[in-house]
């Protein structure tokens, strides 16, 4: 057998491979993304445009994103998906058009919000988010990515709706940093952790529940992508592609050939000609992984001898 082929398919858009540079300060500046494009990166995804940057005082972040666009788009031969994190109804679609306008080839539409009003229900919350999906499918032409929350009670629910709202992509999951405490000043400060491996296990047990579910809906993991072997896991449960970031910034851009490398090498192993071929096999609708993803898997590790 020859060298598997490691192409696939993501938001309608053909790609080289299955991994991703997500969005990360080496996504920030045209240099770096040169660098990641040269080691095997498929596509980019550029650093969030907040909306809380763009609407203060006299800020330039909106011109400096899409003047961000532009370069990549002129210097780059890989897609390059625009990333926007807003909060209020109305100002979505406003950037998202600014952003696509400049060139971007998709958006990557991020529901972040941490709802701490006791009079809000979760219900009103799903309703805003699906709203925003819709406002900016309408206002744009390009595929739009939803990064999602793994804290929605009903996942697979609120999935399904947010694809018939206009997502024509999952990406599984957004990571919430919490503030952590100075026990010398007693001051909450920003913590950023980077991932580790294990942080994918959620993303694979519903990316594996989702891909039987939505079989035509794109579907990109992230969180805990270090090496070949959580590539691997991504594409077996029914990732198009799994997303980098930690790796790239702890190992730089060469991390993402090793990944391919060794992502190719086990497929090789085990007498796969492609990625495509691999996809899903371990997901919910397969008979390998069909135990595992609900209560069954819960009730293995918890009777299992310790």
């Amino acid at each position: 057998m020859g060298t598997p082929d490691l192409s696939t398919r993501y938001l309608g858009m053909d790609l080289s491979g299955p991994l991703i540079a997500s969005s990360s300060p080496m996504t920030r500046h045209l240099e770096t993304m040169q660098e990641l494009e040269a080691a095997g990166a498929s596509a980019v995804v550029l650093p969030s445009l907040f909306e809380e940057d763009a609407r203060a005082s006299e800020s330039t972040s909106l011109e400096a994103r899409v003047a961000l666009v532009k370069q990549a788009k002129d210097q780059l031969s890989i897609p390059v998906i625009a990333s926007l994190n807003a909060t209020r109804p109305g100002t979505w679609q406003d950037y998202a058009e600014a952003l696509v306008g400049a060139g971007a080839d998709a958006l990557e539409l991020n529901l972040y919000a941490v709802t701490a009003d006791i009079s809000i229900a979760s219900a009103e919350v799903e309703m805003e988010h699906l709203a925003a999906i819709e406002a900016v499918k309408i206002a744009v032409e390009v595929p739009l990515a939803v990064k999602l929350s793994s804290y929605y009670s009903a996942i697979s629910s609120f999935a399904a709706r947010a694809v018939d709202a206009g997502a024509d992509g999952l990406v599984l999951f957004n990571r919430f940093y919490a503030a952590d405490i100075d026990l010398n000043t007693l001051q909450l400060h920003a913590a950023l952790d980077l991932s580790i491996p294990a942080d994918q296990r959620l993303a694979l047990r519903w990316i594996g529940i989702l891909r039987a579910q939505l079989p035509t809906t794109s579907l990109a993991c992230t969180s805990g992508v270090h090496s070949g072997a959580e590539l691997t896991k991504a594409i077996l449960v029914g990732a198009d592609v799994a997303c980098t970031a930690s790796a790239v910034m702890q190992r730089g851009a060469g991390a993402v050939t090793e990944m391919l490398n060794e992502t190719s090498a086990w497929l090789s192993e085990h007498d796969f000609a492609s990625v495509s071929e691999a996809r899903g096999k371990m997901s919910a609708s397969s008979s390998r992984g069909s135990a595992v993803y609900e209560r069954a898997q819960y009730l293995d590790v918890i009777k299992g001898e310790w």
